[in-house]
């Protein structure tokens, strides 16, 4: 559904011929637009529903693409692709060869800096703000960045940093969960709009000049304007501090002081702080109901509100929330922690039943994992649950806070290998390369919700720090033993032997969400499968065993190949002497387009068509003479 105005809107500068009264129908049209959109085709609904106005006011005052817009996080880009010439690609948004649900540098000239991760853009912002600067371009930088991605230290660095600068950057901070000023009025608009002009400007920056000369003045004229200042937003002083001059906070849906205000900050050098405040998921009620029940979403009926996907199987994340809330009933030690993803990760149960032992230190991973290492040093019990793609943020402290000391975590790692619509920011490609090289951790992988169950058990009561990385949706629907038994340590499991016995046999090691697809392809081919179950430790034994006993060992993996579990493997063939040919199947070296999940994997050799070709390939090589 299109309509009249959104139609004729094909760029922002089709944008800066309306007027004010026809932005405003503008909002609404691209709103209900919006709607329409996510409810076919999936994807961030709340997020994108609130910044409507903020959006459409950005690009009527500024003048991009040359002026920069870093969005932060990128799911609330969806108005600006809209904007910007990708309306009618919006029916493909996260398909294959659709554009992406997250801003992308090389989909759009629009779209300056790729955000995919939080609290990002005010980094970015700042860097392309002193860039302009060296260059002596006239060029603004604006940072749009939401109230909780203020959580991160990151964000925090660059407004410490930007102090040192004095570059023309201004940062939005979009409060969406009214965490900072929960009343805006007619007062608040005016003031915004004073503080932002240019009079209050001039009088600013000559009274600073003229009582630097007279500095006991200077200091008494700072603390009466910061005092004023904070009779209607208290936070916006910490912003002063940072050397910003702060305005708001404002309405974020009202379009005439959005204009006004952000028209007179065009005007203003040096760095500028504008905060509003906008309702999530605003013009849909289920999403003003229920903003996190829609930030990301399915494909829904537009009537309700209801997802139109539904499916029978347990998640492996539900599995997940399930075992916490068991495991939590038992063991009064035992304390959850994520950051910011609660009902994403599957801590709702949790922190409903015990909310005192519950920790969500928002958009804080480095936070995350250190305050468990703290934990832990006293005699809790951390489970930290985390998606793969996010705990490559605390790296350092996963290796020096945690696993240097040999503490008592686990790390329930979700969206582990490929995450399909979401593409490559939010994939797990990488996590066992760089977690398997790390000393004093245990990582598994489990092939079923089952396993997943028993591997969250045993990584919980073994002393030390234990891994579990699973992928993202539903299993393959496994019986799931209610149980909290635990599986031994470091050793893997044969589930089919092959007939062959002559040469060309082949054994099968998968790991985890490889192990449907390898079983089914070694039934095609006749191959033994082997579910590998740990990357670390691996079982040696059995590699040694499948070694000497086939002609060919293949390791399957959804995980990048470079320094992953078939790099393991190949490793411990090379210690014990084994010259076995060995082939590894996993993820190119290359980032994967997003799409859907099974497509992505078929693409990539790894469904069990794939295997079964590959091995073909390989023995044919080995053996050219052999039909």
């Amino acid at each position: 559904m299109t309509s009249s105005l959104l139609s004729s809107i094909h760029s922002p500068t089709d944008l800066r011929y309306l007027d004010r009264n026809e932005l405003k129908a503008l909002a609404d049209e691209l709103r209900l637009f919006l709607i329409d959109s996510v409810s076919k085709t999936g994807g961030h609904l709340a997020s994108n529903l609130g910044v409507v106005e903020l959006t459409i006011a950005l690009h009527y005052v500024f003048d991009t693409p040359n002026d920069r817009l870093v969005w932060d996080v990128g799911h609330q880009t969806y108005p600006h692709k809209i904007l910007t010439g990708r309306r009618e690609q919006m029916a493909n948004l996260r398909k294959p060869n659709g554009i992406a649900g997250f801003p992308r540098k090389s989909e759009s000239e629009y779209d300056t800096f790729g955000t995919g991760h939080s609290s990002t853009s005010i980094s970015a912002a700042l860097g392309m703000a002193v860039a302009a600067k060296q260059a002596g371009l006239d060029r603004h930088s604006v940072a749009i960045i939401g109230d909780g991605a203020m959580t991160a230290g990151m964000a925090f660095e660059a407004l410490n940093n930007a102090g040192e600068t004095n570059a023309n950057l201004l940062v939005i901070l979009n409060d969406n969960d009214m965490s900072i000023s929960k009343n805006v009025g007619a007062l608040n608009n005016y003031l915004a709009k004073l503080l932002s002009g240019r009079f209050y400007d001039s009088v600013r920056k000559t009274g600073k000049q003229v009582l630097d000369i007279m500095p006991p003045i200077k200091e008494f004229a700072r603390r009466a304007e910061e005092h004023a200042k904070g009779m209607v937003s208290p936070g916006g002083t910490l912003f002063e501090e940072f050397g910003f001059n702060y305005i708001g906070p404002i309405d974020g849906h009202d379009m005439d002081v959005l204009i006004d205000t952000l028209t007179n900050i065009r005007a203003l050098e040096g760095m500028q702080f504008l905060h509003i405040v906008t309702q999530k998921g605003k013009g849909f009620e289920p999403a003003e109901v229920d903003p996190n029940k829609y930030h990301g979403v399915s494909k829904f009926d537009l009537s309700n509100g209801i997802s139109t996907n539904h499916s029978n199987k347990k998640t492996y994340t539900q599995v997940f929330s399930d075992w916490l809330v068991d495991m939590a009933a038992i063991d009064q030690q035992l304390v959850a922690i994520t950051p910011a993803m609660c009902d994403g990760s599957g801590l709702n149960a949790f922190a409903a039943q015990y909310p005192d032992r519950y920790f969500d230190v928002g958009i804080a991973e480095q936070h995350a994992l250190t305050f468990a290492a703290g934990m832990a040093c006293d005699g809790l019990k951390p489970v930290i649950a985390i998606y793969s793609t996010f705990l490559q943020r605390a790296y350092d402290q996963l290796i020096h806070d945690i696993a240097l000391q040999d503490l008592d975590v686990l790390l329930a790692i979700d969206r582990a290998g490929l995450v399909g619509a979401d593409g490559p920011t939010h994939a797990g490609s990488f996590d066992l390369s760089f977690l398997r090289c790390i000393p004093n951790l245990i990582i598994m992988a489990p092939s079923d919700e089952s396993e997943c169950r028993a591997m969250l058990s045993t990584g919980y009561r073994h002393k030390g720090t234990a891994a579990i990385r699973y992928p993202r949706g539903a299993g393959p629907g496994a019986q799931i033993d209610p149980s909290l038994d635990i599986l031994p340590i470091g050793k893997g499991k044969e589930l089919r032997v092959s007939s062959i016995t002559a040469r060309k046999k082949v054994a099968i090691l998968a790991f985890g969400s490889m192990v449907g697809p390898s079983l089914t392809a070694a039934n095609m081919i006749d191959a033994t499968l082997v579910n590998m179950r740990f990357i670390k430790p691996l079982d040696t034994a059995l590699i040694a065993e499948m070694a000497s006993t086939h002609d060919l060992i293949v390791t399957v993996e959804e995980n990048s190949l470079m320094g992953g579990a078939g790099s393991a493997v190949m490793e411990t063939m090379q210690a014990l002497h084994l010259s076995t040919p060995t082939m590894c199947l996993g993820l190119p070296d290359t980032f994967i387009e997003h799409g859907v999940h099974e497509t992505m994997l078929a693409q990539c050799g790894l469904d069990s068509e794939g295997i079964a070709n590959a091995i073909h390939a390989k023995l044919a090589a080995i053996h050219p003479n052999k039909s």
